[in-house]
């Protein structure tokens, strides 16, 4: 199933940011913020692409 709307890279992105904070690795907290935002445009890009249609 293809994620157009980011949702997967959203909460696995939290997911990973969360993990970070508790073990206080902040390189997985900063991937994990970093595939939030790709979540974020993704969802941007699908709304975007749908008000073109």
């Amino acid at each position: 199933m293809e994620d157009k709307h980011g949702i997967k890279d959203k909460v696995a992105g939290k997911l990973k940011e969360v993990e970070g904070k508790i073990t206080g690795d902040k390189a997985r907290e900063v991937e994990g913020k970093a595939q939030q935002a790709k979540g974020k445009v993704k969802s941007k890009a699908t709304e975007v692409k749908e008000d073109l249609e």
